[in-house]
């Protein structure tokens, strides 16, 4: 009953495999979907879930059409050709559009960064504005935006300043010869400590880094956290030089000294 001929080659039994290939197709279709959206639905908008969940779903059944149109016996060739070639000029046109959608979904599923967080993108500094499964914008220090193209964000080096829970700064300060390096480390230690923001884990450190030309210098580390960082490099620095002004110890500035052809003749005459 089932091998009666319907149109040519075709059987029954043949449309109820197409039959349920298709069906199989739209369960799988709406199993995928929902799992798409319970995972994504927090970490992208609304337009571009749906964009995905779209493009999943024709992918199933334009796989499930071709099984289907093999099963019945129909050649695809001149079908296959045709949209082979229409498949390799959109490929063309598109191909940056498909690498930075799924750029985007690595970096969704990554999460190198979130909105808000300071970051340098192939070198563009700035906070993480919006991201997008195309693109992220960034605002600048300068209060511009920019929008970059996911595909250069996923594969060019990124540096996120916030990333880290703390992060550390450091300054070299240059003393006098004549002045008491010890004494100046002291003093520096003293300040750091009158700051709480400055972390005590990891530990600060202050320490006779060199011998200069004209300064004996001193390098400081210090740790803070994320949000107190620039607020804190910019008062402790400051307050260093000032607290060490104060107990008599001066930042070193360049000396030079000129010997004149003339007064050199002059000594050179007295000793004879």
């Amino acid at each position: 009953m089932l091998n009666k001929i319907v149109w040519g080659n075709i059987t029954y039994s043949h449309l109820l495999i197409v039959v349920v290939i298709l069906l199989i197709s739209v369960l799988i279709a709406k199993i995928f979907s929902l799992y798409i959206r319970r995972y994504l639905k927090k970490k992208l908008s609304k337009d571009h879930l749906q964009l995905i969940i779209k493009v999943v779903t024709f992918t199933i059944y334009a796989i499930a059409f071709v099984w289907a149109f093999s099963v019945l016996g129909l050649k695809l060739t001149g079908v296959l050709f045709g949209g082979a070639m229409a498949g390799i000029i959109l490929g063309f046109a598109s191909q940056s559009i498909v690498g930075n959608l799924i750029a985007g979904i690595f970096l969704i599923i990554e999460k190198p960064f979130k909105i808000g967080d300071q970051v340098n993108i192939d070198g563009m500094h700035g906070f993480v504005e919006e991201i997008r499964i195309i693109a992220t914008t960034i605002r600048t220090y300068d209060g511009l935006y920019v929008r970059i193209p996911n595909q250069t964000v996923f594969t060019t080096k990124m540096i996120n300043y916030v990333g880290n829970i703390a992060r550390r700064f450091e300054y070299m300060i240059g003393i006098r010869y004549s002045d008491d390096a010890d004494k100046a480390t002291n003093i520096i230690k003293n300040v750091i400590e009158l700051y709480p923001f400055a972390l005590k884990n990891p530990k600060p450190l202050v320490y006779v880094d060199n011998l200069g030309d004209n300064a004996v210098n001193i390098k400081v580390r210090i740790w803070a956290p994320v949000s107190e960082w620039f607020d804190l490099k910019q008062v402790m620095l400051w307050k260093i030089k000032t607290t060490l002004e104060n107990a008599g110890i001066e930042i070193a500035f360049p000396q030079r000294t000129l010997w004149f052809a003339n007064e050199h003749k002059n000594k050179n005459a007295d000793s004879e």
